[in-house]
């Protein structure tokens, strides 16, 4: 089952994701502060992160750089919800979705990118 990190502070927003990424079969990892997703995202090696970049008395930019290094690393695609201030170098695998979003959209999103060909990560070694 492919597996889904949300990092977002919002409590309602996780649990809205939680449940719509259920409904599609998809495993809803949670966490509400961008250095516990960090954590996590190291630990459990998700196939997808969604970063609130605002979630937090963080820089964003601090915590873009955080993620985007993992991403890299870990050929995992991230999709960052918010505003970064500088224009970011383009990567594979990552998007910026600027805030206010819809979820059914944002959802179909997610799964667009697990299911590309380019972007799909096993982490079953």
């Amino acid at each position: 089952m492919q597996s889904v990190l949300i990092v977002d502070r919002s409590e309602e927003t996780r649990e809205v994701f939680s449940t719509a990424l259920a409904r599609r079969g998809l495993r809803a990892i949670l966490a509400s502060h961008p250095q516990s997703g960090m954590r996590i995202a190291r630990a459990l090696r998700p196939d997808l992160v969604v970063l609130d970049v605002e979630s937090d008395n963080l820089d964003s930019e601090e915590i873009y750089s955080h993620f985007t290094r993992e991403s890299v690393i870990n050929k995992t695609p991230l999709l960052l919800l918010g505003t970064i201030r500088r224009n970011a170098e383009k990567i594979p695998g990552r998007e910026i979705i600027d805030k206010p979003y819809h979820y059914g959209p944002l959802v179909r999103r997610i799964e667009e990118l697990l299911n590309r060909d380019c972007c799909v990560v096993s982490h079953d070694d």
